[in-house]
C-alpha cells in the first residue's frame, strides 16, 4: 500500500501540530515550509482536514491552525480513509483492462486494503507521537533549514 503524497502531508501535518505546545498556532506557511512543500497543496489538505475538525484554522492577522482534538481522539486509520481518493487499490478503467469480467485482483485487493485500513485504525495520532522527545529536535532542525532555505 502506498498512500498519496496528499494523505502523507496530512499525517505529517497533524504529527508536527500535536507535538506543538497545547493552544500554540501555527501556519500553513510554516508546517509547508517545514517539509519543503508546496505551500498550495499543504493549504488543500490543510483545508479538509479543517472541514472535517481535525484542524481548528483562524483566519486573520493573528490567525494560524492548531489540532482540534487531542491526540489519542485521532484515528489514523480514518484519517487515510478521508484523505485517500482511491481506496480500492488499482484503475481497472485506465488503461482499460479486458480481464475485468473474470478478474479476482481487485477483489483480492481491495481485501487487502481493508485490512491495511484495519490495523491503521489500532493507532491514534497520539501513538504515532508518543516519541515527542525524539520528534522535537527533528522538527527543530527542520524549522532551522526552512529558515535558511527561505533566507539564502
Amino acid at each position: 500500500m502506498k498512500l498519496t503524497t496528499y494523505t502523507d502531508f496530512g499525517l505529517r501535518a497533524l504529527m508536527y501540530l500535536a507535538t506543538l505546545p497545547e493552544g500554540e498556532l501555527t501556519s500553513v506557511a510554516r508546517v509547508s515550509a517545514l517539509y519543503d512543500v508546496s505551500r498550495n497543496h499543504m493549504v488543500k489538505v490543510i483545508n479538509q482536514l479543517a472541514r472535517e475538525g481535525y484542524i481548528y484554522a483562524l483566519r486573520g492577522k493573528n490567525g494560524g491552525i492548531r489540532l482540534a482534538r487531542e491526540p489519542g481522539h485521532i484515528n489514523i486509520g480514518r484519517v487515510i480513509r478521508l484523505l485517500e481518493n482511491n481506496l480500492s487499490g488499482i484503475d481497472c478503467g485506465r488503461p482499460a483492462c479486458h480481464l475485468v469480467p473474470a478478474c479476482r485482483l481487485r477483489s483480492a485487493l481491495a481485501e487487502a486494503m481493508e485490512a491495511f485500513l484495519q490495523v491503521m485504525e489500532q493507532y491514534t495520532l497520539a501513538d504515532l507521537i508518543s516519541n515527542r522527545d525524539e520528534l522535537l529536535p527533528i522538527f527543530s532542525h527542520l524549522e532551522s533549514e526552512s529558515l535558511r532555505r527561505s533566507a539564502g
